[in-house]
């Protein structure tokens, strides 16, 4: 009877611990729900957290949270790896210069099919199965994104100038009207935008999904932007993580070349972002399980921070 009694207090003392944590997260969160309430919040989703089931679901749980408490994200989505799958299913090779993938005709239909179709409508359906409301979207629905071709050149010693290196229907960013964003938030529902835009002579183009967010985020003037990715953040030359920095601080580690490879194209949609409004873009661990939650409501985050400020 002695050692039951002792069990149960044991229990009694592991819940009431358990319980107290939970307390303490859910304090903690609240002046961060108070203050971003009302935001926008645009999050590029991809690599892992966009693979893994069990970190699709707690992508999508975050954001519907995340709308359940007044904030409104908007989902920008990739799908590199999806896109893969079905060239190598068809028989056509992936090629890529710097990153870039070369998309002709053929490689732009499939582009379309998975990103505006597949992937885009597998996170929507992920996201209503865990009770929110949301659309899904490309750069053509409501002119939202348009495009024009991207011109990329490299600098090539056996030639006299830099030669120009044509990736096909590559596109940047031109414009983006946001009226059909800003309709479905007001009615909210939860965008969630393949990276697609359209040119205009109307043919399609494929755009890298962290410069289509980054843009939005900057013609939303959104509250944060928040990039997913496959690192724990930004590292510096120890591999210890940085966060709290400034353009100042970013545009020194880069000619540090702490910063460099893959990582320069995400860190300069962050960059600009907060020198054109947006209050701070984040870095994050996708790989983490609630991932998003822990950047916005936790006081010490899950990724690298950057403010605007500093030059």
């Amino acid at each position: 009877m002695h050692d039951l009694h002792a069990g149960k207090g044991t229990l009694m003392s592991l819940n009431t611990q358990k319980s107290s944590q939970i307390a303490q997260v859910l304090t903690e969160a609240l002046p961060y729900i108070q203050r971003f309430s009302g935001k926008t919040l645009v999050i590029k989703y991809g690599g892992n957290a966009m693979i893994d089931e069990t970190l699709k679901n707690s992508f999508a749980r975050d954001v519907v949270l995340l709308k359940a408490v007044g904030i409104n994200p908007v989902i920008v989505h990739g799908g590199g790896p999806q896109i893969g799958q079905l060239l190598a299913k068809v028989g056509k090779a992936s090629e890529f210069i710097n990153g870039m993938r070369v998309t002709d005709l053929e490689t732009m239909d499939i582009v379309e099919m998975v990103l505006g179709g597949q992937v885009n409508k597998s996170i929507v359906n992920l996201i209503n199965t865990h009770g929110g409301r949301a659309v899904g979207l490309t750069g053509k629905d409501g002119s939202l994104i348009f495009a024009e071709k991207m011109k990329f050149t490299a600098e090539d010693a056996a030639v006299a100038s830099p030669e120009e290196i044509d990736l096909g229907y590559v596109g940047r960013v031109s414009s983006i009207d946001t009226r059909v964003i800003d309709m479905l938030i007001n009615s909210d529902f939860i965008p969630v935008i393949a990276p697609i835009g359209v040119g205009q002579d109307g043919q399609s183009y494929n755009i890298n999904a962290d410069l289509v967010a980054g843009k939005i985020a900057e013609v939303l003037q959104a509250e944060k932007l928040i990039l997913l990715t496959n690192t724990p953040g930004l590292l510096d030359a120890d591999g210890e993580l940085l966060t709290g920095l400034n353009a100042k601080q970013v545009n020194e580690l880069i000619a540090a070349g702490v910063i460099y490879g893959g990582m320069l194209p995400k860190i300069g949609c962050a960059l600009d972002a907060v020198q054109a409004g947006v209050t701070s873009s984040h870095i994050i661990d996708g790989r983490v399980q609630h991932a998003v939650l822990l950047e916005m409501f936790t006081d010490e985050g899950v990724g690298t921070l950057i403010r605007g400020g500093g030059r």
